[in-house]
């Protein structure tokens, strides 16, 4: 459907406020397999064009392992070793890979400074806060190498032995993540320089154009789960959209894994395809990975990896898998690749069982079938980016959480999902709204959560996820920790 033709609709209709129906989280627990190996399992994609400088590139943020606990320590929350954690260009009209960037992560079990001290950060061979990342007091530092493989097998080693940070253990030991008054972490930063020392010192500047960042990250989505699960509890019923009506953002307050990857744009295909809702368009596809090793063999030595990898779990779009696939193919989905999703996994996104569920509890009349409006955001299920576009205005500077429905738009494309996605789309309100509203789009039915923003703020430049959640002071906790 034309954006304009939509954006007509709403201002002649208004906004409609229901709130309610079956979402979920974006990919924290999709499906039942990738459940039991949070290390290798996705929970969101980000694609967007921005800024380096002069030079226009796609920024690509991948969250791995939700619901980290900030204060797990004494070890906290690591990259697998025996993980490939990938970021796949695609053809966004078929799915068909045209190019990966892979990251290898060193052994969680090496790398210490003190192997004889329990303690993994504060404690190495002096004691003290970590004043620099992989300094004395930080007794583990990971590592990783990063590779490319463009089509036809050819691999480029592009960067090795890049640092990871240390997780945000607390202000007396990582006292540049946080607030020295609160404790807490500070985010929201606007340049390069303003973001905190650890963040800085392990942002690299590859020289073969990309530029890289992995580490701990707070979570960047933000959805009422435990209201939605609780049978529909009320409190998800609406009063003005946007308002939080007192509910329960369910990944307030937790950490994922991250790893991004700024591209110059002119490095990459430009492919003529179809956007959903905008039409003509030319760009990529964007969807990630992890693969794990075909045979893993465990002894007294710890384990060995033999055989190709293997992926076990996959994320493009958020929701698909997660909200729309059936039980029965949802471990199949992850083990599969774009390019046969139209011909596996489509009917779930032409007839989608939420808007079944939505009608019935509601008594709502939303089209359950036919759903080819759907398909065309969700099949095949890679992040379509049109990169033609200028930089997309950010989600707290300008950009509108509901994208195009919200009036916003970038050179006549969506600013945020569908068209890629930014942090701080609200893809929750969004899908359901489409779900509501299509195919016919002659009115727009906003249907949402009433969570509407994160429980921090992100940051405004490379990699633009919030800073990581202290351990000793962070949101969610009761007693003197709660905000």
């Amino acid at each position: 459907m034309n954006c304009k033709r939509l954006l007509s609709s709403i201002s002649a209709v208004g906004l409609l406020t229901l709130t309610g129906g079956l979402a979920h989280a974006s990919s924290h627990s999709d499906a039942p397999l990738i459940k039991q190996d949070p290390q290798a399992n996705l929970t969101d994609v980000y694609a967007f064009i921005g800024m380096r400088g002069s030079t226009k590139v796609l920024n690509v943020i991948v969250n791995v392992h939700p619901f980290c606990e900030p204060g797990d320590g004494i070890t906290y929350d690591r990259f697998a070793s025996d993980a490939l954690y990938s970021i796949n260009i695609t053809d966004p009209r078929n799915g068909r890979l045209v190019r990966t960037y892979s990251f290898r992560f060193s052994d969680p079990n090496q790398g210490f400074k003190n192997p004889n001290s329990a303690f993994s950060y504060g404690v190495g061979t002096e004691i003290g806060a970590i004043e620099h990342v992989n300094d004395n007091r930080q007794n583990f530092t990971q590592k990783y190498s990063l590779m490319r493989t463009d089509v036809g097998g050819i691999e480029t080693t592009l960067g090795s032995n890049l640092l990871v940070p240390p997780p945000n253990v607390g202000i007396r030991t990582t006292p540049y993540y946080n607030d020295p008054a609160t404790g807490k972490a500070i985010s929201g930063a606007t340049t390069r320089d303003t973001l905190d020392r650890y963040t800085q010192e392990t942002i690299y500047d590859l020289p073969t154009g990309e530029t890289v960042f992995c580490g701990s990250r707070e979570d960047s989505f933000f959805a009422d789960t435990p209201g939605i699960f609780d049978l529909l509890d009320p409190r998800i019923l609406g009063t003005t959209l946007g308002q939080s009506g007192g509910n329960v953002d369910g990944f307030k307050g937790f950490n994922v894994l991250t790893y991004s990857i700024q591209i110059p744009v002119s490095d990459l295909p430009s492919i003529k395809y179809t956007a959903a809702f905008t039409g003509r368009a030319k760009g990529v596809g964007v969807y990630a990975t992890v693969s794990r090793p075909h045979i893993t063999i465990r002894d007294s030595k710890g384990f060995r990896m033999q055989g190709a990898w293997v992926q076990v779990n996959r994320l493009g779009n958020p929701l698909f898998n997660e909200v729309l696939v059936a039980n029965k193919d949802k471990d199949r989905f992850n083990i599969t690749i774009p390019k046969y999703d139209a011909r596996n996994y489509k009917q779930y996104a032409v007839n989608p069982e939420v808007a079944v569920a939505i009608n019935l509890v509601f008594g709502t009349t939303f089209v359950t079938s036919g759903r080819d409006d759907l398909a065309a955001v969700f099949i095949p299920d890679v992040l379509r980016v049109n990169t033609t576009t200028g930089p997309v205005p950010l989600i707290g500077e300008g950009g509108n959480r509901l994208s195009f429905i919200g009036g916003d738009t970038t050179n006549g494309a969506a600013s945020g999902w569908p068209n890629g996605r930014r942090l701080g789309d609200d893809v929750v309100d969004i899908a359901l709204t489409a779900i509501a509203s299509g195919p016919a789009y002659t009115a727009i039915t906003v249907v949402g959560d009433n969570v509407a923003e994160n429980d921090q703020s992100y940051n405004y430049v490379f990699p633009y996820a919030a800073t990581p959640h202290s351990g000793a002071r962070h949101t969610k906790d009761s007693g003197v920790n709660k905000e």
